[in-house]
């Protein structure tokens, strides 16, 4: 239940990538992020292998219409997002 409002909460972020050129959700980077970090990774390396290594149970709950991001794509989204 608390994941699930955490996904939900996700949806407020407004998304600063350009539509045409993206692959993965929005969502499903925070949210493997997210676990990821609760796990341990330290960088994005780190986050992406996790994403890897759980994907069957990631997507028990994620779309990941084209699979885990890569760790560059996990760099270029955090990059783009607004903190504040």
């Amino acid at each position: 239940m608390i994941f699930k409002n955490l996904l939900e909460s996700f949806g407020q972020i407004n998304d600063p990538r350009q539509r045409c050129k993206t692959e993965h959700l929005l969502g499903d980077i925070l949210a493997i992020s997210v676990c990821a970090v609760l796990a341990g990774a330290e960088s994005y390396e780190d986050i992406a292998d996790y994403g890897h290594c759980k994907h069957d149970w990631l997507h028990q709950f994620l779309t990941l219409p084209n699979g885990i991001p890569s760790h560059d794509t996990f760099r270029r989204v955090f990059m783009l997002i607004d903190a504040n």
